[in-house]
Order: C-alpha cells, then structure tokens, then sequence
C-alpha cells in the first residue's frame, strides 16, 4: 500500500473495522469511535492496514514502528529484483562465420547472466533491397549458432536499420541441454 493511501487514526473513514489488537490477536469487527477508543487505551495508534476488504482491516500498532516494519520488507523486495537489460547485438550480411561464432558465445554469456538480447541484420546501401526471405533466414543462421538455449520473443520482422528478432533464456530448455551434455560426456 502506497503512503498516500495509508489512513491511520481519525483519518480512517470507513464505520466499522476488523481489527488486530497490539498484541496480534483479531478484536473482531468493531465500530471506528471503538477501535480508536481501544488503541487510544493502548497508546497506540489504529492504522488501516488493507482499505480493499470489507469491513477494511485495521490493526494497532505504533506507526513509527509500523513505517520501519515495511521500509524493511521493501528493501529486502527490492534486493532480490534482479535488473534485466536488452542487450543488442548486430551482424551484417557480408558477417564472416568466425565473428558470428563470437557474437554468438557473447550472447549466450548475455542470456546466461538472465538479460535479453536484441538480434540485428543491419542492412545498408543495396542489401536493402535483397529478397527478405534471404535476409531472415540468414539472422535465423546465427541464432542457431548460440550455444545457450533461449526462446523467442519479439519475432524476426523488418527494423528501420534492416532485420531484428528479441531472444530471452529458456530455463527449462537449458536445463535439459546441459542434461543431455553429462550425460554424453560420461
């Protein structure tokens, strides 16, 4: 819940309340001029934990504590969001087969470390005008070169710059590759 939907104490609006005693135990449903009357006894504050139900849940607690509680929990969330970017990569018709094997274990390191990768045929002058069957099929060739299992997920379609396709990692299917692998080394 976002602070500026937080209510607590007499900027709670809702007539009657589910609410949680300070010491953790449910109080069941009780009128709001109650509830503020028990926390007041407490010395607590009623704050509105979820506005969505009905009757909404309230629970007495000090806010300060209450704040720190869900400052930490957001913390702890957020390190273990792991950030993914779009990596690009960028290949031209006239693309040797050594450089395209380079690119091809660089975007499998990329899929690996769990990003996404932006394949591109970039085209210029008269390669533009080459059949787009051709040029398809040869950015399909070099994602058939990437050592790394992964699934597509924009299609390969036309580009202001020529040809892309979006790849992401297949867990599932990378799993049973390096599978197959031991058990063909053994």
């Amino acid at each position: 819940m976002a602070t500026d939907q937080l209510r607590i104490n007499n900027e709670i609006r809702a007539h009657e309340l589910r609410v949680i005693g300070a010491d953790g135990k449910n109080m069941g449903v009780l009128t709001l001029a109650a509830a503020l009357a028990a926390a007041s006894v407490a010395r607590l504050d009623l704050i509105e934990i979820s506005s969505s139900t009905i009757p909404p849940i309230a629970k007495i607690m000090d806010y300060g504590k209450f704040e720190y509680e869900r400052s930490k929990k957001e913390k702890v969330a957020k390190a273990k969001v792991k950030v993914s970017e779009t990596k690009e990569v960028q290949i031209k018709v006239g693309t040797g087969d050594h450089d395209m094997e380079l690119k091809a274990k660089k975007v499998a390191e990329w899929l690996a470390e769990g990003h996404r990768v932006r394949a591109e045929l970039f085209l210029k002058g008269r390669y533009k005008g080459m059949s787009e069957e051709f040029l398809k099929e040869r950015l399909e060739r070099f994602l058939l070169r990437i050592p790394y299992a992964y699934k597509i997920a924009e299609p390969i379609a036309r580009s202001p710059k020529g040809f892309a396709g979006v790849i992401e990692r297949d867990l599932v299917a990378q799993a049973k590759r390096e599978k197959v692998q031991s058990k063909n080394e053994i």
